[in-house]
């Protein structure tokens, strides 16, 4: 390890460029450029500042943001050096970046404003090169828990004190392969032939597809711009799917009073609440509700999934839920040979483990502002939105007659988009298109949005 050096770094404040953009740039090009090295210890904030004559502040955010970035490490006492990165290049090949800058889309290509799919051509790729050598480190397992590893199950835990607010632990959480997944094992666990499941109508078609092939009767739940409606909901369900975080396809957020008379409907009727948390880590100007689960762990099964904030190739999400009923859970997985896939499993532990998950979710959390605020910005002045707050996707409210115009249309001029039609079990009562803004470059949110912002003027007008 070598120690700290000068850097020579030369900042201009006539520059366009804030001066955190211009340092943080100049230390990725050292790295890639071989100038600085992994184990290199940097100049600390504050000796980096005399020297450039700028704020501390410039430095501490420019290290701060190569830290999200996975470019430095810190270690406590020691100071901040270059990640060890361990890449092997061919001779006179700069170093591989272990961020990885989105590629330019080929000419011709559409505009993809559907909903459902994030952002994944950014990563960190020294953390995840890590975390899959640290999975390839272990022997093959011979007898999978079908709960998941107890080690992932720990963070896990860890991981949703954090970011949900919830006190549970490895004894409440098993692993699933996703939310489809765990939507089958709720079915199997709470659901039979001929029992009734509500699922929320407009609502998530999988929920629907999984729980008719275990044989139950689905019984569609209104919805309003706030979530699924309390009143009126039947007495005979045994089990109840929703979306409180950000209503899927609407994106409404439910209150706490409904959420308090929705617990209370499921106390007095006897019926789970299975609540899918897709996307809760994602949110904007509002500060965040209590999961269902946390008011009510006796007659709540909570869902999360990695594969709206890493990655759906990556296969893992996890069910909550109190401790008896996920083990009985993990016994009927057992009889049908079902399980995660374990070097997965320790691959998600190590990127819980060292704080990459986290450092992803933040950086994303940025990225999806920014986009939904491009958004909002060019639509918001031709059509309703609604859900706009949290997650990945928006909705437009149009007229009927206008939607499948502006469908065809945009999709001519390169955008594909999502309408609501399909999102409904039965008669559609609201029109409009879920706009999803996850798996576009910024600026491809904001080219396909002005092509729609066009195309729906013009299809108003006309109707």
């Amino acid at each position: 390890m070598r120690s700290s050096i000068d850097l020579p770094v030369s900042l201009s404040r006539e520059s366009g460029e804030p001066l955190t953009a211009q340092l943080a740039g100049w230390l990725r090009r050292a790295m890639l450029d071989g100038a600085l090295a992994p184990g290199e210890r940097l100049p600390s904030t504050r000796a980096l500042a005399a020297q450039l004559k700028v704020s501390r502040t410039v430095v501490t955010e420019a290290y701060q943001q190569l830290y999200a970035e996975g470019w430095l490490d810190g270690r406590h006492g020691s100071g901040t050096f270059v990640a060890e990165m361990e890449v092997v290049t061919p001779p006179g090949q700069p170093r591989e970046a272990p961020y990885v800058p989105a590629a330019p889309e080929p000419a011709g290509t559409f505009i993809d404003l559907t909903a459902g799919r994030p952002w994944v051509r950014d990563y960190d790729r020294a953390a995840w090169k890590r975390a899959w050598r640290r999975a390839g480190e272990l022997p093959p397992g011979a007898d999978p828990d079908p709960a998941g590893l107890p080690r992932l199950r720990e963070l896990l835990a860890d991981h949703l004190r954090r970011a949900r607010g919830m006190a549970v632990g490895p004894e409440n959480i098993l692993v699933t392969r996703g939310t489809g997944n765990g939507l089958d094992l709720c079915a199997m666990a709470l659901l039979g032939a001929g029992a009734r499941a509500g699922v929320e109508d407009p609502g998530y078609h999988v929920a629907r597809t999984v729980f008719a092939a275990r044989g139950a009767e689905i019984v569609p739940c209104p919805v309003d711009e706030d979530g699924v409606i309390v009143d009126g909901l039947p007495g005979d369900l045994s089990v109840l799917y929703t979306t409180p975080a950000h209503q899927y396809p609407l994106g409404g957020r439910l209150p706490i009073p409904r959420r308090e008379r929705l617990l209370a409907w499921a106390r007095g009727t006897g019926a789970t609440i299975v609540e899918d948390d897709y996307d809760a880590e994602f949110r904007y100007d509002v500060a965040p509700l209590p999961a269902l689960y946390g008011l009510d762990p006796s007659r709540v099964v909570l869902l999360g999934t990695l594969s709206k904030t890493l990655s759906p190739d990556v296969g893992v999400g996890w069910l909550v839920g109190a401790p008896e009923l996920v083990a009985r859970i993990a016994g009927l997985r057992r009889a049908v040979a079902d399980r995660t896939s374990g070097p997965v499993q320790e691959a998600v532990a190590v990127l819980l483990e060292r704080g990459d998950l986290d450092r992803h979710l933040r950086r994303m959390r940025l990225e999806y502002a920014r986009r939904r605020a491009a958004v909002v910005e060019l639509l918001g002045p031709v059509c309703r939105l609604r859900g706009d707050t949290a997650g990945l996707h928006v909705l437009a409210e149009l007229p009927a007659a206008v939607v499948p115009v502006v469908v065809e249309e945009a999709r001519r001029r390169g955008v594909l988009l999502d309408a609501t039609g399909r999102h409904h079990h039965g008669r559609e009562r609201l029109h409009g298109l879920v706009i999803g803004y996850g798996s576009a470059s910024l600026a491809d949110v904001r080219r396909g949005c002005r092509v729609l912002a066009e195309v729906v003027r013009r299809a108003v007008a006309a109707a």
